[in-house]
């Protein structure tokens, strides 16, 4: 199984033709809404990948509360570990420009107090925690320990971008990030900041595995001494907003049912591409189906 702890948003979407600059407003036709924030995105990217999963985090007693969560419960995702927060729901506020490129505001609203002691009675031995930085980093840390203690994995994908602290570091089992995010752990952790090189040098350091995502270029991942690459397939953009989230819950779904790295690897990698192609993040996670079809026809490059 695998327990999420992290945020649970509203997305607020507007496709503008361009985006904006220091002080500058661009317009946009409109807008809509989807259920999103990193945390919930990639439970439900888990659990359409054929997981099993639990999400733990929190929520406002609001109107977004059911449109936050719509999508979680209607996949099957184990929400008796969401709370009730004195606090609004939290939101994300993202353009989209026609090249498929987006920029996102944040405003975290209940997800500032999410709880780990939820993570601790929803985790046993051999399960998965995967965790991101839309909760606060002491939140985060908390929910490591207690997977540790309980004999989990622990994987972090450090979005947004920020330094791994040295005592979360210890804990993981996998870090997952993109070039951007590589390049901020890197600094903080004094390491290479190029992404393969980086990727190579955590796992010598950590003992762990070290996942970089390259966005059109596919992923790399770094583990043992051993590396392993994919390339991503041709696809036309739409939307690049849940990229990086139906990766990340692809891969953990792979490695939570036995898959080698570079099968998990190729698994993300086909999600990811799925997820481009369709608007909205939520919405455009791909199903178990669709990912297996799409990574059979990638390959790994060891």
């Amino acid at each position: 199984m695998i327990v999420v702890f992290g945020s649970i948003n509203v997305d607020l979407v507007t496709a503008v033709p361009r985006l904006p600059g220091p002080g500058e407003t661009v317009k946009g036709p409109g807008y809509r809404t989807f259920p999103g924030g990193k945390g919930a995105n990639q439970a439900l990217a888990a659990r359409r990948a054929g997981a099993s999963v639990a999400m733990v985090g929190a929520v406002g007693d609001d109107g977004f509360r059911a449109e936050a969560l719509s999508l979680l419960d209607a996949a099957g995702v184990d929400l008796s570990g969401v709370a009730a927060a004195d606090a609004p729901t939290g939101i994300a506020l993202i353009a989209v420009d026609e090249r498929a490129e987006n920029q996102i505001v944040v405003a975290s609203g209940a997800n500032a107090l999410a709880d780990p002691a939820g993570v601790a009675s929803r985790i046993g031995a051999g399960d998965w925690l995967l965790l991101q930085f839309e909760v606060p980093d002491a939140a985060v840390l908390a929910a490591a320990e207690a997977a540790k203690r309980a004999g989990a994995r622990v994987i972090l994908n450090a979005a947004p971008a920020g330094p791994v602290p040295t005592a979360l570091a210890a804990l993981l089992d996998v870090l997952i990030v993109n070039e951007h995010e590589a390049a901020e752990v890197a600094a903080s952790a004094g390491l290479p900041d190029e992404p393969k090189a980086f990727a190579a040098a955590w796992a010598a350091r950590t003992g762990g595995a070290c996942v970089v995502t390259l966005g059109a270029e596919g992923a790399f991942a770094a583990s043992g001494g051993e590396t392993v690459s994919v390339a991503p397939p041709a696809v036309t953009v739409v939307d690049t907003t849940a990229a990086g989230d139906g990766f990340v819950g692809a891969f953990a779904a792979a490695l939570d049912r036995g898959a080698s790295l570079a099968d998990a690897l190729l698994d993300g990698v086909a999600a990811g591409s799925l997820a481009v192609e369709a608007a909205g993040a939520q919405p455009s996670l791909p199903g178990a189906d669709a990912i297996r079809a799409r990574a059979a026809g990638l390959k790994a490059t060891r």
